[in-house]
């Protein structure tokens, strides 16, 4: 929900203005100026959009895990109550936040329920970096929170069995002689899969891309071709 991170918010509500000049002092490492410029914006918001807004600052610059709890769902709460097209991008990372946030009180099945909601709701986050980082959370905040002997979120944060190993061994292997071409390819398609048919296309196209290009030594290229196989067919 930061500035570029949502092309709706508009930069001239005061606000909005606040939180830029919080994340300004963020970056500066003065992050007792950027608390006060976040709580200056919550105590000025004028409706339930701007204190949502608001609410997602301050829960970055809380003293501990519960109140970082409390801050999240504030923002949900004001975001549900707004309940039109502008809030619709924030919901990813509203879950993804309220995830991590259980998830750092060690509750690991309430966490879980968040992440799955923010899966359901992945779509609707902006596309381009901003989209492929919420599918990474997303991700990775699923297979962490997922029970023992669980299925990862029904199919949610895991490639199908018999790609993800292998895959795994051929990216250790890329890394290791720093193929970063086939990385690149490769890496947001699997670090943001979340099961499906669209991640299932975008990796099987991304794959098939480095298959194609018939730079890999003769015995990755046989087990990337094994890899497709096997994705065609979960």
């Amino acid at each position: 929900m930061a500035e570029g991170e949502n092309g709706r918010m508009d930069p001239e509500l005061p606000v909005v203005r606040l939180c830029v000049a919080g994340m300004r002092a963020e970056a500066e490492g003065r992050p007792g100026v950027a608390r006060e410029l976040f709580r200056q914006a919550w105590d000025g918001a004028r409706d339930d959009y701007e204190a949502c807004i608001a609410a997602h600052y301050l829960a970055r610059h809380q003293n501990s895990a519960e109140e970082t709890l409390r801050w999240n769902r504030e923002c949900l709460g004001r975001a549900d109550l707004v309940g039109d097209e502008r809030v619709r991008g924030f919901y990813p990372s509203l879950y993804i936040n309220l995830g991590n946030a259980h998830r750092e009180l060690g509750q690991r099945a309430a966490a879980h329920r968040y992440f799955l909601r923010a899966a359901e709701r992945a779509a609707e986050a902006p596309e381009g970096q901003y989209g492929d980082w919420n599918r990474f959370a997303i991700a990775e905040g699923l297979r962490e929170t997922a029970g023992d002997g669980e299925e990862v979120a029904a199919g949610h944060g895991s490639v199908a069995v018999g790609v993800e190993e292998p895959l795994r061994d051929l990216f250790a292997r890329w890394c290791e002689r720093g193929d970063l071409k086939a990385l690149g390819l490769t890496l947001p398609a699997f670090l943001g899969f979340l099961g499906t048919d669209q991640d299932r296309a975008r990796l099987r196209s991304a794959l098939h891309m480095v298959r194609a290009g018939r730079w890999l030594p003769e015995a990755e290229q046989a087990a990337l071709q094994g890899v497709l196989g096997a994705l065609e067919v979960s």
